[in-house]
This record gives C-alpha cells, sequence and structure tokens, in this order.
C-alpha cells in the first residue's frame, strides 16, 4: 500500500514546523559584512584584497589546495599515483 500526502508550504512554514532555527538574521549580517568588505577591496583597487574580500579563508593558496585536492583525486581514480 503507498500513500502520497502533499504539503503545501514554504520554507519558512517548514523550517518552523520543524523546529529549526531562524537564520534570517545571521544571513543578513553576514551578508552586510560581506558587501562591506567587498566595497572597501574596491575601493583600493587592489585584486589581491578582492580576492581575500572574496575568499576570507585562505584565498588563493585555499583554491590552490584545493585544485590539487581535485587533481589528485582525479589521478587516483584513473589508476595513477598522486604527487
Amino acid at each position: 500500500m503507498k500513500v502520497h500526502v502533499e504539503v503545501d508550504m514554504t520554507p519558512q512554514e517548514a523550517r518552523a514546523m520543524m523546529g529549526l532555527p531562524d537564520v534570517v538574521p545571521l544571513q543578513q549580517k553576514m551578508m552586510e559584512e560581506m558587501q562591506a568588505r567587498m566595497k572597501s577591496a574596491f575601493d583600493t583597487g587592489d585584486p589581491e584584497a578582492m580576492m581575500q574580500a572574496w575568499m576570507p579563508l585562505g584565498g588563493a593558496k585555499a583554491f590552490e589546495q584545493f585544485q590539487k585536492f581535485l587533481w589528485d583525486s582525479a589521478s587516483m581514480v584513473a589508476g595513477k599515483k598522486g604527487k
């Protein structure tokens, strides 16, 4: 026997029904902070400062590490020894 139940509610209503916290104020504060960082980086005209504002957790170095991780994973899947 199959039972199909369709519930029509917004994501906010679903989160409230499940008892999840309202994270909208936190998201708004984070967006305001990111916008302020990006604006100050744009005002300086420094590309490196812009990248640091967009990726505060390591910037280009974090991106290089992520690329290396993907390359090593692809090499392992292909049967080659990673570098």
